[in-house]
């Protein structure tokens, strides 16, 4: 099963939930007032409770994604074929996934304590985490050519190069459970503290500054670059927040009163999108406006769980417990 870290707001009571898989490929329309998209669900039809997790587009077209209850790497092609990997061990609990410079895919392996990289053609390597029982959880390509990776039982944030060589930064909170990681505008890598209720920034050389965030803005969750700054969500708050780069928060709020936000990523389209663990997607509007779009069936049994941008106007994302990849093709105008 996931590890504390998934557990947000919106996931603790989907642990009382079956996991079954969903049959066949459904699809709906947004609501009307709502033309933002069309989803269409691909099951995973290779293995059973998967547990998909991180997910990201690839340098060969496809998607790919961490199958965390299997310790699998997962690949979906853009019309919905899917094809796994094994990683060394069935329980190395994948977790996150990035696409690196030497394209190949990155990523951490919680339970194992190492980083993986894999090719597009399924070739795997795996890299030990220095400090035991780090759990790595987060990861996202740096500007100096490295991968980034947040320790969240570490309490640290790694660097690792190509070749393998990682080297460790401890954070200045202690037990702040630093989580998601992704590079921003300013040079920084930014990274989310789940515990600490910290948004932090990490230079390439290894300089830390942590920003606390307003007290209802609790558990930092994902992390991406948007419009104006850092974009996150955080599963104490219902609402979409936004960091500058001299620490200012603005928060955006979910227009349902049951929303839990879990994954954030910035759309081909320009715009902010996120997994909404009641069973939506959303999008932030130029002007700060959110609007939804529902998921097909039943929201205590697909929650949206991670997202990111796709090829050709799309946006996908992950069903932690539907055992299936989403996919939004993006309405034009």
């Amino acid at each position: 099963m996931p590890s504390a870290a998934l557990i947000g707001r919106g996931t603790r009571r989907l642990l009382a939930t079956s996991l079954g898989a969903l049959i066949g490929i459904t699809a709906v329309a947004a609501p009307a007032g709502a033309d933002i998209g069309r989803v269409t669900e691909y099951p995973i039809t290779t293995t059973a409770d998967t547990l998909p997790a991180g997910i990201t587009a690839g340098p060969d077209g496809a998607l790919w994604f961490a199958g965390s209850g299997v310790g699998r790497i997962g690949r979906i092609s853009a019309g919905g074929k899917v094809t796994d990997f094994p990683t060394s061990s069935p329980d190395s609990f994948p977790l996150d996934i990035t696409p690196g410079p030497d394209r190949a895919l990155w990523f951490t392996e919680g339970k194992a304590n190492r980083i993986g990289r894999i090719t597009t053609s399924g070739r795997l390597r795996e890299f030990p985490v220095p400090t035991a029982d780090s759990f790595p959880a987060g990861i996202a390509p740096g500007p100096d050519g490295a991968l980034w990776f947040t320790e969240q039982n570490g309490n640290r944030i790694g660097r690792i190069t190509t070749t393998g060589r990682v080297t460790e930064y401890p954070l200045p909170t202690l037990s702040a459970s630093p989580y998601s990681i992704a590079a921003g505008p300013d040079g920084g890598l930014w990274f989310t503290e789940l515990l600490a209720g910290r948004i932090g920034r990490i230079g390439v050389t290894g300089r830390i500054t942590e920003f606390p965030l307003p007290g209802d803005s609790r558990f930092p969750d994902d992390i991406v670059a948007g419009p104006g700054g850092m974009w996150f969500t955080a599963s104490g708050s219902n609402s979409i927040g936004l960091i500058t780069a001299t620490g200012r928060v603005t928060r955006f709020p979910l227009p349902d009163p049951d929303g839990g936000a879990s994954g954030i990523t910035r759309g081909p389209d320009g715009h902010v999108w996120y997994a909404d663990q009641a069973g939506r997607i959303g999008r932030v509007g130029p002007n700060g406006g959110i609007t939804t779009l529902p998921v097909p069936g039943d929201a205590d049994k697909v929650p949206p769980f991670r997202i990111t941008a796709g090829p050709r106007r799309t946006v996908w994302f992950t069903e932690l417990f539907g055992n299936a990849i989403g996919r939004v093709r993006i309405a034009t105008g």
